[in-house]
C-alpha cells in the first residue's frame, strides 16, 4: 500500500509523537508498504515561540498538495493537527478524499496551561478538524472513553511500541550518585507537572533527562536534582537503564510511550492513576499507581527488573503498525 503519513512533529524534537511516527515509518517500510513521510523540514518553518526546537510550517499548503498529487497514495493519514495537518485536511475536503487522523494528546490542556488560552477554543478546533475522520486513532482504552463523552465518533485503537534491543537493562554504574536513583525523562515543560516529582521527600537522587522550556527555572528551584538535559538514543538507553524507578507525573499524556522504554530496562513505574499509566500498568509487579506518588515511588522500589523487562516485551511496533494499517481508509 502507498501510505502518506502527515505530523507536524518532527525532529529534532524529542517526544512520543515522533518517536511512535519514526517507528511506525520504520515498521511500514518492513512490512513492505510504500510511505512518503511528509513532516515540517520538507518546507519553510518558523520556531513555536518558547518552543525553538519546535517548527512550524505556515502557509505549506501549495507545496504540499504537489508532494501528495506526486506521491498518489492510495491512503493518508494525519498525526497531528497542525499546519501541515491543518493544510492536508483542507487538500482532501477540497477533492473529496477520505482520510484517517489521530487524536495523540491533550492539545486544549496544554495549550490552557502554557499560555492560558481558553480551552473551549481548541477543543472546538479538534471537533472540527477530527469531524469528518472516517477513523480517529487513539492509544488507549481510557482515552477512548474521555473522547466518547466529549462527542467523537469513528474511534479506533492504535496502541505504541517500543524498542527493547535499544532499551534493554543496563550496568547501574553509569550513574556515579546516592542510591537509590529516580529519574524522570521526557519534555521539562509545565504540562509534565514534574515539580509533583521534584517536592518529594525520597532517597538517594532525583535525575531529570530532557529539556524544555521550563528546564532553567526547576534546575534553579531544584538544586540538588541532577539535570542531564537531552539524551539521544544509546545515551538515552543507558540513563534510563541506569535507574532504580521511573517517576511519571504528569497528568494530562494519553499513553506515554517513555514507560514502555522504562519498563524494557528493567526499570519499574511510579505514576498517578490516571489515562495513561493506569492503561499501560495493568499488573502492580511492575509499577506502582497512586494519588500519593511518593508512597508509589517508594513500593516501587521493591518490585523486580525481571518482571517489568518480561512485561515490555509484549509491546512491539510491528504489531501496533499492523493495527494502524488496518485501520486506515482507502482515499477514494
Amino acid at each position: 500500500m502507498r501510505i502518506a503519513l502527515i505530523s507536524d512533529a518532527w525532529r529534532p524534537q524529542i517526544n512520543g509523537v515522533v518517536t511512535t511516527v519514526t517507528n511506525t515509518y520504520a515498521s511500514l517500510q518492513r512490512l513492505g508498504h510504500d510511505v512518503e513521510l511528509i513532516t515540517p523540514d520538507r518546507f519553510k518553518t518558523y520556531p513555536w515561540p518558547g518552543y525553538p526546537d519546535v517548527e512550524m510550517a505556515f502557509l505549506c499548503g501549495p507545496n504540499l498538495r504537489t508532494i501528495i498529487r506526486g506521491f498518489k497514495p492510495d491512503a493518508i493519514h494525519f498525526v497531528t493537527e497542525g499546519c501541515i495537518g491543518f493544510a492536508a485536511r483542507r487538500y482532501c475536503r477540497n477533492y473529496g478524499y477520505r482520510y484517517t487522523t489521530s487524536y495523540l494528546s491533550q492539545f486544549p490542556e496544554y495549550f490552557k496551561l502554557r499560555t492560558g488560552f481558553p480551552k473551549r477554543i481548541s477543543e472546538a478546533y479538534l471537533h472540527w478538524f477530527h469531524g469528518e475522520s472516517a477513523r480517529i486513532m487513539v492509544a488507549t482504552p481510557s482515552f477512548e472513553h474521555i473522547l466518547r463523552q466529549k462527542g467523537y465518533r469513528n474511534l479506533a485503537r492504535w496502541s505504541r511500541g517500543v524498542d527493547t534491543g535499544l532499551f534493554k537493562p543496563r550496568d547501574k554504574s553509569y550513574i556515579q550518585d546516592n542510591r537509590p536513583v529516580f529519574m524522570y525523562a521526557g519534555r521539562v515543560a509545565v504540562e509534565k507537572n514534574i515539580e509533583a516529582f521534584l517536592q518529594l521527600a525520597l532517597p538517594g537522587t532525583k535525575y531529570v533527562v530532557g529539556d524544555g522550556p521550563v528546564r532553567q527555572t526547576l534546575s534553579e528551584k531544584y538544586p540538588e536534582v541532577r539535570f542531564a538535559g537531552y539524551q539521544h538514543g544509546e545515551n538515552l538507553a543507558r540513563y534510563m537503564g541506569a535507574a532504580d524507578v521511573f517517576v511519571f507525573p504528569s497528568k494530562t499524556d494519553t499513553f506515554g510511550v517513555v514507560l514502555l522504554e522504562a519498563l524494557a530496562s528493567g526499570v519499574p513505574i511510579a505514576a498517578f492513576p490516571v489515562p495513561g499509566p493506569k492503561d499501560i500498568i495493568l499488573n502492580d509487579r511492575v509499577g506502582k499507581l497512586s494519588n500519593d506518588l511518593q508512597s508509589a515511588a517508594l513500593s516501587a522500589l521493591s518490585l523486580k527488573p525481571e518482571d517489568c523487562r518480561r512485561y515490555a516485551l509484549a509491546y512491539t511496533w510491528e504489531k501496533c503498525t499492523q493495527q494502524f494499517v488496518e485501520n486506515l481508509v482507502p482515499m477514494c
